[in-house]
């Protein structure tokens, strides 16, 4: 299709569609579901693709669903959009006619627009499927939010099977961007995220006696301090990598009592998978040999989280093309690489993938609370960018894979 008719197609049902777009973000937005029990958000998509007459795979890794949508015309290429369908533990404090209607559930993070969105490039595929070849799959993904997280169980449920995409491409909405906009970063983008759960053992007793005890204490603020060498002194400066430990406590003590154990839980993230196993090798050397050193010992557990996710670079810049084409140059900026984690790393690590950042904040609305918090929102103008840009950019990837075969 000649790219100023597939762009004004795109556009016009864009339009068509918005109205309904903010009606099924607004459900969704007031019925919000934590991860793993997305039960009731699973079976409003499947109510929206039956009516459409998409077909659909249901209960995929969970309550997981794959949408097909078939090109009419001859060709074999396959596409596949992510969004993610779960919910946080959060309150909300907005005070909109469409707030979570369960308590203490929100939508903090986003996901309802990343489902409405991908709702509205089904539609839109859909209604265009006379003009163009191939398939796009469409996965609606739950439990983003929590370990083992749902990408990883609807790959091994093979969501990426029968068929096979050749790329993946995924959204997720940015505060910091202005309507209107998407991000995007090439190559390393959002970082490994393993949990560090470690207890110090030693011998508690008065603080007045010190020389009878095993202080763990003292041998926690060593151990801390000597774990620093794991990245200023085992790391590659060229992977970014943090270790951080953002809860530190006691089962007792006091102003004079010392406790017997203390207890730490931080995390490890990176950006290189063969460091990553590395890094997790020195953590339990250090406090293992400074603990004993002490007179102490130790209990560690490191669990794996979500792996780093990778922009594929070709496919990063055939999307970049495609966005700059659909909204504009001035609205498609490049960002820096995130330490945060997301579990769409895991497609990143299965084919070539390109994960982009959909701008929602508006200051003149007073639209700027951060994600995972109880006052986030976003412009809901937001959506006319993400489904079109995800259906826009799933038609040029099919085209681009049908030219290279």
């Amino acid at each position: 299709m000649e790219g100023k008719h597939l762009k004004k197609q795109v556009e016009n049902l864009v339009e068509e569609l918005f109205d309904e777009i903010i009606r099924h973000r607004r459900h969704l937005h007031q019925w919000p579901e934590l991860s793993f029990e997305e039960e009731e958000t699973s079976n409003y998509v499947r109510g929206i693709l039956n009516r459409a007459g998409i077909d659909y795979r249901s209960n995929v890794g969970g309550h997981g669903i794959v949408a097909l949508i078939k090109g009419n015309l001859p060709g074999d290429a396959i596409v596949a959009l992510r969004a993610d369908m779960d919910a946080l533990p959060i309150q909300e404090e907005n005070r909109v006619e469409y707030r979570s209607k369960n308590e203490g559930v929100m939508h903090a993070c986003g996901h309802d627009v990343h489902t409405s969105s991908l709702i509205g490039a089904c539609l839109i595929l859909n209604q265009l499927r006379n003009e163009f070849s191939g398939t796009v799959k469409c996965i609606f993904q739950p439990a983003e939010e929590k370990l083992p997280g749902g990408a990883s169980l609807m790959i091994k449920d093979g969501v990426l099977e029968d068929p096979k995409p050749e790329s993946i491409i995924g959204q997720h909405v940015h505060p910091p961007l202005q309507v209107g906009k998407i991000g995007v970063k090439e190559g390393m983008y959002m970082a490994s995220t393993d949990e560090i759960y470690l207890t110090v053992r030693g011998k508690g007793g008065h603080a007045a006696l010190p020389q009878d005890l095993v202080d763990p204490v003292i041998l926690t603020a060593n151990i801390l301090l000597a774990l620093q060498q794991v990245v200023s002194r085992h790391g590659d400066p060229t992977i970014p990598t943090v270790l951080s430990f953002g809860k530190i406590w006691s089962s007792g003590g006091a102003t004079n009592v010392i406790p017997g154990e203390v207890r730490l839980e931080g995390t490890f993230r990176t950006m290189n998978e063969p460091w990553r196993e590395k890094a997790h090798k020195h953590i339990r050397q250090i406090c293992e040999q400074v603990a004993t050193a002490h007179g102490g010992s130790v209990e560690l557990e490191i669990r794996n989280g979500y792996p780093f996710l990778l922009n594929d670079s070709s496919l990063t810049s055939r999307f970049w093309s495609a966005a700059v084409e659909y909204l504009g140059e001035e609205n498609v900026v490049e960002l820096p690489i995130r330490m945060t984690g997301e579990d769409f790393a895991y497609f990143s690590q299965e084919m070539p993938a390109c994960f982009y950042r959909l701008g929602t904040g508006n200051p003149e609305k007073g639209i700027t609370s951060p994600i995972h918090t109880p006052t986030f929102n976003v412009d809901e103008d937001c959506l006319k960018v993400g489904m079109g840009v995800l259906a826009f950019s799933a038609l040029r990837e099919l085209q681009s894979q049908q030219e290279r075969q």
